[in-house]
């Protein structure tokens, strides 16, 4: 039973796996991530987290996702060379992935357990649905799509103690 986020794994955009024990003691910002979809330009505000939060210890994980208005529909290669070209993009990108329904990634099942939505939804409803994930693993706060990500700093900064 998988009780804390570090007990789950991924597939980085380039298909290594990637533990995420490996990040145990940090703290994630998990999202799930389009390449063509209007919060697309978060990336931006995304990788200026990633660059000073960065040293603290945040790690912002990206999941590209195709079920929402199959804002998504490129190859692992093709987006992520679109992430770095058009938003500078260095944190790291994991392989497209499904975040609702029966073929959910199970780190997105478990998120959504840990931190619902409006009025207790679990399902993520949109691009761009941001988890952060404290140093302890289990402790999770949601953000909606048009949270910006510049508006996460206080919740980031109290995440990283």
């Amino acid at each position: 039973m998988n009780d804390r986020v570090f007990d789950f794994d991924a597939v980085t955009i380039d298909g290594r796996p990637l533990p995420l024990s490996g990040f145990a003691g940090r703290s994630l910002l998990i999202v799930n991530t389009a390449s063509a979809c209007g919060f697309t330009p978060q990336f931006a505000g995304l990788e200026a987290l990633h660059r000073e939060f960065g040293p603290q210890g945040l790690v912002v994980l990206g999941f590209p996702c195709n079920q929402f208005g199959r804002q998504d529909p490129g190859s692992n290669p093709e987006i992520a060379a679109f992430c770095e070209r058009h938003y500078g993009v260095s944190f790291p990108m994991m392989a497209r992935v499904e975040v609702r329904g029966p073929a959910a990634m199970p780190l997105f099942r478990w998120l959504t357990a840990r931190a619902p939505g409006l009025l207790g939804t679990r399902a993520v409803k949109w691009n761009f649905t941001k988890f952060l994930v404290e140093r302890d693993g289990v402790t999770v706060h949601r953000f909606a799509p048009r949270t910006p990500p510049d508006r996460l700093v206080p919740a980031i900064r109290r995440a990283l103690g």
